[in-house]
């Protein structure tokens, strides 16, 4: 159950400025994981890890991935789009199909597959081709980088693949395209404590009304009810235009003390960040 802080205090602090250093130029999810394991390990990284440009309508926008093979064995990659959604609760899906208003069909990938030799990188490029009188918005598509074993690249590079083939492991970078100007416009509605995997935890409620993705930043200082001082940051998710989503604030220690037991009440303040501007808050968690 939702608990809120009593009392609660939040001071909005708008800040221009951040532009290239912000999210405009690089700040997305990413996801990486592993499948079941094949005849060799996965050792593939990608940069960035995430990516954000801006463009507008009739525009076409070019950008590159640096692909890295990090094992002592050459290893046979294939190349994708997916659609993604993400819930309020944070459960992430991947899509092959088209989801309404996808813009994947505006994406041109420049290559399916590649063999990249041991201990070695590559460059990936892409393109975006915004249609002319496209509105102002979001565009969000994943780049898929998969392994495949050298009959799969085969079948790819033949025109027959299926998307539900097999593949050793996965690493997929969100790329968010603004369109006309969209930029998140982030609200703090309350902040609290819920119960997360049976565990108490200090939470934050954030809505965005904006017509692109936010996410929050910088540190609290949380002082527990034993009077022991430590830091909350929080989670780091995306949320969606549109979005209401609760946002876990994890602790972490100063210096390498391990994280400690939270005891309440708690109090907390400091300032979270988000691209646009800045929240002061000053609360007590009961």
């Amino acid at each position: 159950m939702f608990k809120p802080a009593q009392p609660f205090k939040t001071q909005l602090q708008t800040r221009w400025g951040r532009g290239a250093g912000g999210w405009l130029v690089g700040a997305a999810a990413c996801t990486v994981f592993a499948t079941a394991a094949m005849a060799a390990p996965f050792e593939v990284a990608v940069s960035p890890t995430r990516l954000t440009v801006t463009g507008d309508a009739g525009q076409r926008i070019g950008q590159s991935l640096k692909i890295y093979n990090l094992g002592n064995v050459p290893t046979a990659l294939s190349f994708r789009t997916l659609d993604w959604s993400l819930a309020e609760n944070g459960e992430l899906k991947f899509h092959d199909e088209l989801l309404p208003g996808s813009c994947r069909p505006w994406v041109s990938l420049e290559r399916r597959t590649s063999q990249l030799v041991a201990r070695s990188d590559a460059s990936f490029r892409f393109q975006v081709d915004v249609p002319a009188g496209t509105p102002r918005g979001e565009c969000r598509f994943m780049i898929a980088v998969e392994g495949v074993d050298p009959a799969q690249q085969a079948l790819i590079n033949s025109g027959g693949a299926s998307l539900n083939l097999p593949v050793s492991g996965r690493i997929a970078v969100a790329v968010y395209v603004a369109i006309g100007g969209a930029k998140p416009q982030l609200e703090i509605q309350q902040i609290g404590t819920d119960s997360l995997k049976k565990e108490r935890k200090p939470v934050v409620r954030i809505t965005n009304t904006g017509d692109a993705h936010g996410r929050l930043d910088g540190v609290l200082e949380a002082t527990n009810a034993d009077g022991k001082t430590f830091e909350l940051l929080p989670e780091g998710g995306p949320v969606l235009p549109g979005q209401t989503r609760m946002l876990t604030l994890n602790a972490r220690s100063f210096g390498k003390e391990a994280p400690p037991q939270l005891l309440y009440p708690m109090k907390v303040e400091g300032t979270l960040d988000w691209d646009q501007g800045a929240f002061k808050v000053q609360a007590t968690l009961p």
